[in-house]
């Protein structure tokens, strides 16, 4: 139900979120978290805009997070790359359906229940600390 990129995503956050707040490479990231590492690039371009993480160029460089692992829940993450859709109006364009029919009613439910369950679920609860902390040297 989710896209890779939401994925990826949730991979190197959780990842950084177990680094001990150094700022950790690009290279690392992708080796750690098994993620292409063009494909993360483009992810983490987005972790930026959305102001979820932070980049540091130079030869201690990389990436840290931008508030702390208890901060920032998986809803978050998930908003920053590939926001769940909701059910608004009508699929088909029926414009006698004022309201969701009661199939669509029921799929938006589950979307609402899941992004409730995402919205309880921060970094910090998914984290496990990396032997060594972040070391992020390689520059980005």
């Amino acid at each position: 139900m989710l896209s890779q990129t939401v994925e990826y995503a949730l991979r190197a956050m959780i990842f950084l979120a177990s680094s001990g707040g150094e700022a950790v490479s690009s290279e690392r990231i992708a080796a750690q978290t098994r993620v292409p590492a063009g494909y993360l690039s483009k992810v983490m371009r987005d972790l930026v805009l959305a102001h979820l993480v932070e980049s540091f160029r130079g030869p201690r460089g990389g990436f840290v997070l931008a508030a702390l692992p208890g901060a920032i829940t998986i809803l978050d993450v998930v908003n920053a790359v590939n926001p769940i859709r909701r059910i608004e109006r009508c699929p088909l364009g029926d414009p006698s359906h004022d309201r969701l029919c009661v199939l669509h009613q029921r799929i938006d439910g589950a979307l609402a229940e899941i992004e409730q369950t995402l919205r309880a679920t921060t970094l910090e609860e998914l984290a496990t600390p990396v032997p060594g902390g972040g070391s992020g040297a390689g520059g980005d």
